[in-house]
């Protein structure tokens, strides 16, 4: 696409976790487009713009490992954090002695992605474009400019945050490994959450007056050679 990014990210551990998994981690196969948005929107991201995921590269070989970590099991409850904001008291801690447990996870290792993108442009006051030409061109530059020199709003991570990205923009990826050559079905993947407008399900978030509820959207992630194309997510299926 000529009004798009091409990044190149790397990283030793990765955690992309199924969401059919209840208790225990275990990670897709690849990245999902909700994670590789959130690489980029932690390098560059406004109110106004929203990153499209065009298509996923596999550069690696796909390897796993387990591992078991400790985790903490409870979490604070948003009515004591609510309380404690109006009275300006209260205890948020947890104990970790008390509330820690170990949990098995299914990692990848030594991956490395290709991630094409685009920008969205959200809001109409920009929609006339810009003196760089199109609506978009403010946002890619800005990215491309902080990418280059390393920058990011806080550090890009591989699905989990104790599993940092590093991150490289490339005018064209390496070719794939020969262990991902070929077609490769990786089944259905969480593609992304889509806020909408839903007056009787369970409101998450609230904007501009419309109640919106979170919806999960799936795809059929297929490989061909090393390259997942990634349809919009109007057409992925809840």
């Amino acid at each position: 696409m000529a009004y798009g990014v091409k990044l190149r990210v790397w990283g030793d551990l990765a955690l992309f976790t199924r969401p059919e998994m209840k208790v225990e981690r275990v990670s897709y196969d690849v990245i999902t487009p909700s994670a590789a948005r959130g690489i980029l929107e932690a390098i560059y991201w406004k109110p106004q713009m929203r990153w499209i995921i065009d298509r996923i590269h596999v550069l690696a070989p796909i390897r796993s490992t387990s591992v078991r970590r400790n985790e903490i099991k409870s979490r604070v409850p948003a009515r004591s954090v609510e309380q404690a904001r109006q009275s300006g008291t209260g205890s948020l801690a947890l104990d970790i002695t008390a509330d820690r447990q170990q949990r098995a996870s299914l990692l990848l290792r030594d991956v490395q992605y290709g991630i094409e993108a685009h920008v969205n442009v959200l809001d109409p006051r920009e929609q006339n474009g810009t003196r760089l030409g199109r609506p978009e061109a403010k946002h890619l530059d800005s990215f491309r400019r902080r990418a280059s020199r390393g920058q990011y709003f806080h550090h890009p991570y591989l699905g989990c945050r104790e599993f940092p990205a590093h991150f490289e923009l490339v005018d064209q990826f390496p070719a794939p490994p020969p262990e991902v050559s070929g077609e490769r079905d990786f089944g259905y993947m969480l593609h992304d959450i889509e806020f909408v407008p839903d007056p009787h399900g369970r409101v998450v978030e609230a904007h501009r007056g419309n109640r919106l509820t979170a919806e999960p959207r799936f795809f059929r992630a297929l490989s061909v050679n090393g390259v997942i194309e990634v349809p919009p997510l109007k057409s992925a299926r809840a």
